[in-house]
């Protein structure tokens, strides 16, 4: 076998392509047989007792962690080539760059993985999900924030791999004052929308799946990143802020501590309604609705004009969705109830006319 010795290492002379051939075949055969071993392995060993934490492995780890054994069977079969600047170089280069790709990757998905192992004891899903809710939030977030982390050391890491970069690196360095407080001024927002990201996941003003009214929409929050939230309003619509909005300026959360709301009726009627009545009516249709929850049954006089008497029912439901079903039923149910019983009591206008100044009108 032809070789020549460099720096301690045998390398193989281009001529020698078959053996070349044969070690870098061999190494990448040994790199799947090991990954194929470790996963092999970890299934036997833990996955009768955590197996949805061994379906979370194979799903985000496998093709990662493949991919990290061929760049290291790839940098073994480089040390066998001979050292030809022209094409060694940017051969090593390339590794380099994508070892730094393949471990930020890895570590996103450790990321991923750590989130869902946390998130799949909490349902978002029942009726009073307000810790899970809140876990939600702050892993979401968190784990956004982990993610851009990581992809900014990456980024950086990569970028410091080339020469040109690293001598305009210590430049800048060398004239931190000017340079500081330009890129101070371009990465202002920036970084306070990340900080406003992550004050949203430490005080949490608002959680996923919250009841909020923003901008005079009304809807449940869907997405939180650490850039924008998205809130899905009740029509389908999507409403897209950006997070400082919820630190800088007010707004409604009517889920902040409890999903329990009061959903509120007005009905115009005229003076001659019988209150009492009104009230057995509203109770009755109260009770023989799945949506009221049972606490809250009032029935108020709460302002008077001239024409009309404005009587408002508070009624209290599990969640707002269930309220506005509920407030809807109880409306309709009261209007039917005064035109089929008290047509008298619907809204009307009094005219006075003294006979006296009745004029016969006569063609």
């Amino acid at each position: 076998m032809e070789y020549i010795k460099a720096e301690g290492i045998h390398l193989f002379t281009p001529g020698n392509w078959q053996q070349l051939l044969l070690v870098s075949t061999s190494i990448v055969l040994f790199a799947l047989f090991l990954h194929w071993v470790t996963f092999f392995l970890i299934n036997r060993l833990v996955k009768k007792r955590k197996p949805q934490e061994i379906n979370y492995l194979n799903k985000h780890l496998k093709i990662p962690f493949l991919v990290f054994l061929l760049l290291v069977a790839f940098e073994l079969i480089s040390n066998f080539i001979s050292p030809d600047k022209i094409f060694f170089d940017p051969l090593k280069h390339i590794l380099k760059l994508s070892f730094i790709g393949v471990f930020s990757w890895l570590a996103i998905r450790f990321v991923n993985i750590g989130r869902k192992v946390v998130l799949k004891r909490y349902d978002i899903n029942q009726k009073d999900n307000l810790k899970a809710r809140r876990i939600y939030t702050q892993f979401r977030v968190i784990e956004r924030i982990l993610i851009f982390i990581i992809i900014l050391i990456a980024f950086a890491a990569a970028l410091m791999t080339f020469e040109q970069v690293r001598r305009i690196g210590v430049s800048l360095f060398a004239s931190a004052g000017v340079a500081g407080i330009i890129l101070g001024f371009a990465a202002q927002k920036l970084i306070g929308t990340v900080l406003a990201g992550f004050q949203i996941a430490i005080t949490q003003p608002i959680r996923l799946d919250d009841v909020v009214i923003v901008e005079n929409e009304w809807g449940w929050i869907e997405e939180i990143t650490l850039t924008y939230v998205v809130i899905r309003i009740w029509d389908k619509r999507r409403l897209v802020v950006p997070t400082t909005y919820f630190i800088e300026k007010p707004f409604q959360n009517w889920t902040r501590v409890s999903a329990d709301i009061l959903g509120t009726v007005f009905i115009y009627t005229d003076y001659t309604v019988p209150f009492d009545k009104l009230r057995e009516e509203l109770t009755r249709i109260l009770k023989t609705d799945k949506n009221w929850d049972g606490k809250v049954n009032v029935l108020q006089v709460t302002n008077a004009t001239e024409r009309t008497v404005e009587i408002r029912a508070l009624m209290s439901a599990a969640d707002s969705p269930t309220a506005w079903d509920l407030r809807v039923a109880v409306r309709e149910k009261l209007i039917e109830f005064l035109k089929k019983n008290y047509p008298d009591s619907l809204p009307k206008t009094r005219v006075a006319v003294d006979k006296d100044e009745v004029v016969d009108v006569q063609e």
